[in-house]
């Protein structure tokens, strides 16, 4: 949390100063902060029993989708206050990001002090659950096993998809007149089918299996994109490009964090686990330079055509083990 109020303070002096290095490295120290926070699905699902780590991951994407649907709401309010403080206006949400996160580390630090007992059992709790990997089977061998990999390629190919699309979105939207407010309404509907069906999504996969809905999310992933490659600014058909765009990111990510959960070992799980966010970073790392070096006037067609082609390998590389060895792997012991 230190690290996200840093490197939001570091992008708006970097903005006022015009420096793109400080830019890029207060960028970097968020990134950081924002890992750590993904990582929390995982502690929850190890603190409840077996067959309810899909909704107990589906409550925490919920619980992140209040402030994720609030905050792009928030680029004009904001934008509104970064020009009074002499600011560019886009410092606005990194204002917002730095109380946010700030407040955040406040809020931890009081419940691991003495002075807040209760408060601090219950970050002890789930410190617990966080042990690290001693003796048995190695690191190498769990991640070797197909719903391991199957879980890693579905958390690197959704957020790849996602990124993609939302990198030149914004941008997209308003070479086509839409202003700050609509953008942001946009990307708010998106981040609700991001993170609200969470808890029915992790349901279905704690009923039905993760693996059917992580092929779930490669269709709803295709369509959106099939879609996405028709979008020709703020319409209907945009709209729900992005909330499938973000349902389908839904379904991929809470299906295959839940298989993941199922692949290895607890001992090994925190360890798999940060793997797993590893890859959904460096699958942000790279599509985000690809797309801003897309031709602005034909970009986001051929964006929506490339996704198109990759989800539709994932969904061939996908339904083979759907339909073959992954139910039927024995899970190895914890």
């Amino acid at each position: 949390m230190v690290l996200g109020a840093l490197g939001a303070l570091v992008v708006v002096l970097a903005a006022r100063e015009g420096s793109l290095t400080w830019m890029l490295a207060g960028s970097v120290l968020l990134g950081t902060a924002n890992s750590s926070l993904f990582l929390l699905r995982y502690t929850a699902a190890q603190a409840v029993p077996e067959g309810s780590r899909g909704r107990a991951l589906g409550m925490v994407f919920l619980a992140t989708a209040l402030g994720a649907v609030i905050s792009p709401l928030l680029l004009g309010p904001s934008g509104t206050v970064a020009r009074g403080l002499g600011l560019p206006t886009l410092c606005g949400l990194y204002l917002v990001a730095f109380a946010a996160f700030g407040g955040s580390a406040l809020l931890l630090a009081a419940a691991c002090s003495p002075r807040t007992p209760v408060l601090g059992r219950a970050a002890g709790v789930l410190v617990s659950h966080v042990r690290p990997a001693r003796g048995g089977i190695r690191l190498g061998t769990a991640l070797r096993e197909p719903a391991a990999v199957v879980a890693l390629s579905a958390l690197a190919g959704a957020n790849f998809i996602m990124v993609g699309i939302m990198t030149i979105t914004p941008v997209h939207l308003s070479g086509h007149g839409a202003g700050t407010g609509t953008v942001g309404s946009l990307v708010a509907l998106h981040v609700i089918g991001m993170f609200a069906p969470a808890p029915l999504v992790g349901r279905l996969a704690d009923r039905h299996g993760a693996v059917p809905v992580v092929l779930t999310g490669a269709v709803i992933s295709l369509v959106a994109c099939v879609l996405g490659g028709f979008s020709t600014g703020p319409t209907a058909m945009t709209t729900t490009h992005l909330v499938l765009a973000g349902l389908g990111w839904n379904f991929g990510v809470v299906g295959a964090s839940t298989l993941l959960t199922q692949a290895v070992p607890g001992r090994l799980r925190p360890h798999v686990e940060g793997i797993g966010e590893a890859t959904m970073g460096t699958a942000a790392v790279v599509v985000a330079p690809l797309v801003a070096a897309l031709p602005g006037f034909w970009g986001y067609q051929l964006l929506g055509l490339c996704a198109v082609a990759l989800t539709a390998l994932a969904l061939a590389r996908l339904r083979r083990p759907a339909t073959g060895s992954l139910p039927t792997t024995p899970r190895m012991p914890t």
